[in-house]
């Protein structure tokens, strides 16, 4: 028998805002929307629009977004102490937001009422009442966040009940119960839901902060107590340690537990739509996180890659394509022939086991190592390399030679510029352009050298960049390796450089990765 559906409501755009050095631009939070209407997210809570121009600004933007499976929810709080909720500029503004849902917070902790809004219980179950019955009447959905429930029904139980049943009692839609502060046992939050589900009657969501590694894991025990409703953030960002990851619960929920909430082609977007989000907050999607991460479905021990190849179930929990992400045999000194064969064979299937040019690779590879380089990071540039072992590369192009030059104002570079030479085949290009510092200007100068002959190079960019000294002892004079992570919008991919010049290492790295992604485009990737 299907269960009952779990409706998801993602708070990107505000909890997510306030995770450390996030900030979102109107346009970034209006491609944010779309990405999580494309991925079927049912609730899109955007911010408050009382809380300054370009929330109001983006509220304006988001009337001109055809949205086709979510519903946009404004953000606020009750009324203030001691007014009527139609008094109120930051109802009004809810109100004047022009979404169909409208999520609202009030208190639930007697501690929070007495010591923070300074005001009796009374009058804060009069806030709450008339704020949900107000909203109510001007045509709203209304959900209400019962902030800090766990820390007030642990303390006292009868208040933090009497104030949600003054939402329910005045006609919420939601009541969602939130873990404010992040610190309650799964166990706790179970045993809590289920004893609210069974006294108020009424729909019951969950909303948890991680400040103990645990928001996923209460959220789903939530779901189990009766709740129906999970908040939270696609990627999990968000104030001091993050809110519930959505990308972990809304798998875990449908794929583990059975409980649908979105389709199965969206479900296939799982893993697009945490590149687009990390790549708006410009961040590094973490290769550990659980389905979307990089390394989700990555092996790198010999005989576990061995069982894959025979069976994948052997150490994959689902499929990695349900989810839209990919597996990844980690080429390492740990992995031998057995891993190196798979990756040749994604180049060529029709590679025999015994084939001399695996050994031949693999030594290539060794050697590769002991100068610095590491493979299992960058997949793209070993396929690179691999193409050059069997003769199945053709160079698209050839950089001829490179210049850069920094402007130096008290102490500090300014400005750098770099000019490149780029050959293909009897056609030379040179350009010039400027960057933060000398490796910005050089990629900025060669990108720009190869999307004259290849303009889908206009599409790719760099997400990451990572440097290593790779001889501690050497000093000065280190070997470095520097990978760098390039996304075209549709795929992610990471190539490695290695050299005693950061910037020779830089661009070895860069070529790989615009060689790496015109392979693709032929089809030979």
């Amino acid at each position: 028998m299907e269960r009952e559906r779990v409706w998801l409501l993602d708070s990107t755009m505000r909890d997510g805002a306030q995770g450390k050095n996030i900030s979102f631009s109107v346009e970034d939070k209006v491609e944010i929307l779309r990405a999580l209407d494309r991925q079927g997210i049912p609730y899109i809570e955007a911010g408050n629009p009382s809380s300054g121009p370009k929330d109001l600004l983006f509220f304006e933007r988001a009337r001109q977004v055809p949205l086709e499976h979510s519903k946009l929810v404004a953000f606020g709080a009750t009324c203030r102490k001691f007014l009527a909720p139609q008094e109120d500029r930051g109802i009004a503004a809810l109100c004047e937001a022009g979404t169909p849902a409208v999520c609202i917070f009030g208190k639930s902790w007697d501690l929070h009422v007495k010591d923070v809004l300074k005001t009796t219980l009374e009058e804060n179950l009069r806030m709450i009442g008339e704020t949900v019955a107000y909203l109510k009447g001007q045509g709203k959905e209304v959900l209400y966040d019962a902030e800090h429930f766990f820390d007030g029904y642990r303390q006292n139980p009868r208040y933090a009940m009497e104030t949600v049943r003054a939402a329910r009692d005045a006609g919420a839609d939601w009541v969602v119960l939130c873990d404010t502060n992040g610190a309650t046992l799964p166990s706790e939050v179970r045993r809590a839901t289920q004893q609210v589900c069974r006294e108020l009657g009424c729909p019951v969501g969950i909303h948890c902060h991680n400040d103990i590694g645990c928001a996923v894991a209460a959220s789903l025990a939530a779901v189990e107590g009766g709740a129906r409703m999970v908040q939270g953030t696609y990627v999990g960002f968000g104030e001091r340690c993050g809110n519930a990851n959505l990308s972990t619960v809304l798998p875990t929920l449908q794929l583990k537990m059975g409980y649908p909430c979105v389709e199965r082609e969206q479900m296939a977007r799982l893993t697009k739509t945490a590149r687009i989000i990390s790549d708006v907050a410009n961040l590094t999607l973490p290769d550990s996180m659980p389905y979307v991460g990089g390394g989700a479905f990555s092996h790198k021990a010999g005989m576990h890659v061995d069982a894959v190849h025979k069976n994948s179930r052997t150490f994959e929990h689902i499929s990695p394509d349900l989810v839209g992400n990919k597996r990844h045999i980690l080429i390492s000194e740990v992995g031998g022939k057995a891993v190196l064969y798979h990756s040749i064979r994604k180049v060529d299937p029709t590679m025999p086991p015994d084939a001399p040019e695996i050994t031949e690779v693999l030594e290539d590879v060794k050697a590769r190592e002991l100068r610095g380089y590491q493979y299992e990071s960058a997949e793209a540039s070993l396929q690179v390399l691999i193409l050059k072992h069997l003769g199945m590369h053709r160079p698209h192009f050839k950089l001829e030679l490179y210049r850069i030059f920094s402007e130096q104002e008290s102490g500090v570079f300014s400005t750098s510029s770099a000019i490149c030479k780029v050959r293909v085949g009897d056609q030379y290009e040179m350009t010039a352009d400027e960057g933060r510092g000398p490796v910005n200007a050089l990629d900025n100068a060669v990108r720009k050298a190869v999307t004259r002959f290849y303009p889908a190079i206009a599409r790719v960019r760099l997400t990451d960049y990572k440097v290593r000294v790779v001889e501690q002892s050497a000093n000065s004079a280190s070997r470095v390796r520097v990978l760098i992570e390039s996304t075209d919008g549709e795929n992610v991919w990471t190539t490695v450089g290695v050299s005693h010049d950061i910037i020779r290492a830089s661009l070895r790295a860069q070529v790989d990765s615009l060689e790496y992604k015109l392979l693709r485009d032929d089809g030979i990737l």
